[in-house]
């Protein structure tokens, strides 16, 4: 299957600002793609690209004074069926991990692991090590906090979506991810498109998404508090701790988001 993923955005800068940009697919995806998503700038202006510690590819420009588009399109291949996990979901001790992991055991800015361990031994304390735990995390969550965008801000942690029962797909994959590093298991938050090929249609606008990876049974394994659910044509665009390290756009300076559309298609 082809899905036809993208984005315009503009901003308004007071002056000339520096920006880094986090708007590509991951490189994961570079078996999958059909047309690739080169970064076009209205008005032109020059790009220079390079790969964070995570790996995820960002640009920087110098945005003008005034206003300046951002926008791209990209054509992908994807499975046309539901996601799948892989067999093995097993734990792994701490001691065991693998190193690269350790890091997404951590807290972090939005997932503050030393305010959720006690809840988090006290709910998913009885659950097998591993997917069974994860997944019973992904059951708490889905249902413990209901979806509404008039409850989203920018400073919102993991604590606070526990506490305050209310937020959007960052705030789930906040709490998912806390959970999960107080149960001794990493995981990673992740940003991307998901279509919705094969459910009824949507009447709210497309957004970007985000969910978290969760590293059992020998590999990071995708999970969705939010949907709760498999879904056709997941594509990723970046990784990281959390929101902090995986931000669209970084703006050192005035520079105020005033046009934001985001299309996932089937072709």
């Amino acid at each position: 299957m082809k899905l036809r993923v993208g984005y315009e955005l503009s901003y308004e800068c007071s002056q000339p600002t520096p920006m880094m940009l986090m708007l590509n697919t991951h490189f994961s995806h570079a078996k999958d793609i059909v047309e690739a998503d080169l970064l076009v700038t209205d008005p032109p202006v020059a790009t220079r690209q390079y790969r964070d510690l995570f790996g995820n590819l960002c640009t920087r420009i110098i945005a003008p004074a005034g206003r300046v588009g951002l926008s791209t399109t990209a054509l992908l291949n994807v499975p046309n069926a539901m996601e799948t996990r892989p067999k093995d979901g097993r734990g792994h001790p701490v001691e065991q991990l693998p190193d690269d992991t350790l890091v997404f055991l951590l807290g972090s800015r939005y997932c503050e692991t030393d305010l959720m361990v006690d809840v988090a031994w006290k709910v998913f304390g009885q659950c097998a090590p591993g997917r069974e735990t994860v997944l019973a995390i992904c059951d708490f969550v889905h249902r413990h906090i209901a979806f509404d965008y008039r409850h989203a801000r920018p400073t919102k942690t993991a604590a606070d979506v526990y506490r305050e029962r209310r937020g959007v797909c960052r705030d789930f994959a906040h709490l998912g991810i806390t959970l999960c590093r107080a149960m001794n298991i990493p995981a990673r938050y992740c940003t991307g498109y998901i279509s919705d090929v094969g459910l009824p249609p949507v009447a709210a606008p497309m957004d970007f998404a985000a969910w978290f990876e969760a590293y059992v049974g020998g590999s990071w394994q995708t999970f969705d508090p939010r949907n709760n659910a498999p879904r056709i044509g997941r594509v990723l665009m970046a990784y990281g701790r959390d929101a902090a390290d995986v931000a669209i756009s970084n703006a050192f300076g005035a520079a105020v988001l005033t046009h934001f559309k985001v299309h996932c298609d089937q072709e």
